[in-house]
């Protein structure tokens, strides 16, 4: 069948809306460490837009912050911690370890699951030294993919990790962190990373942020993501770059 007329220009804005989209380059940007601080947190769940919030588990004010952001329509991770090379001391709630059983693996990891509600995704907290062991690397990517809403983000910590690796091989959706808007807290490097992001956006099609609700991280977000579509950007949830 022929189209003319109306439907033929109806067919072609269609087309080259579809082409514009596809190729404007979409960013995503977590804000991790939640569920500590109240009034950082909160803040943090006003950000406009598609942002993504992950929450630690055990944090005293992560349930409640969690659903004030599910409220807002936003997407909902947990933050999970992993072992660090470096543990100095410090213990987090719930930390998965590679001295753990797999049963305790699957018990830790879903007590973690159960305190963050409407969490549709994984990303990892510290683990520099958990996400370089494949054994348990694939325990825990075995029991995100029976929990089938579940997707990965690895944060990137070591540039040894096998994480989004086994991810792919075990068939959990998964991507990586790029970009780090705040390694330190000073407004120069945030300004500095987010605009780096951008440019790794124009190369590379997309691009996975990761933030803290730090005041300076917060006060350039609030500035800077009403203006991301009107400079070519579209500021997506962190599931659309997994699938």
């Amino acid at each position: 069948m022929r189209c003319s007329g109306p439907a033929l220009l109806a067919a072609l804005l269609l087309c080259f809306s579809s082409a514009s989209l596809a190729d404007t380059p979409r960013v995503a940007i977590i804000i991790d460490d939640l569920g500590y601080h109240l009034a950082n947190g909160k803040r943090a769940i006003e950000l406009p837009g598609a942002v993504t919030f992950s929450f630690l588990p055990g944090a005293p004010r992560a349930r409640v912050l969690a659903e004030q952001a599910y409220g807002n329509g936003k997407e909902i991770l947990l933050h999970l911690p992993l072992q660090a090379y470096a543990d100095e001391g410090r213990s987090e709630p719930s930390e998965i370890g590679i001295d753990m059983s797999r049963e305790r693996l699957i018990s830790v990891f879903n007590e973690a699951l159960e305190s963050v509600p409407h969490a549709t995704g994984i990303n990892s907290h510290r683990g520099s030294l958990m996400t370089r062991h494949p054994g348990h690397m694939q325990w825990l990517m075995e029991e995100i993919v029976d929990h089938e809403h579940l997707f990965f983000i690895d944060s990137y910590t070591h540039h040894e990790s096998v994480a989004l690796q086994i991810a792919h091989e075990t068939g959990v959706d998964a991507a990586k962190r790029d970009v780090f808007l705040d390694p330190d807290r000073s407004p120069e490097t945030v300004a500095r990373e987010f605009e780096r992001m951008k440019v790794l956006a124009k190369q590379r099609g997309q691009v996975v942020a990761i933030g803290h609700p730090y005041p300076a991280t917060l006060e350039l977000l609030e500035r800077e993501l009403p203006l991301l579509a009107e400079q070519g950007f579209e500021l997506v949830k962190v599931s659309e770059l997994v699938k």
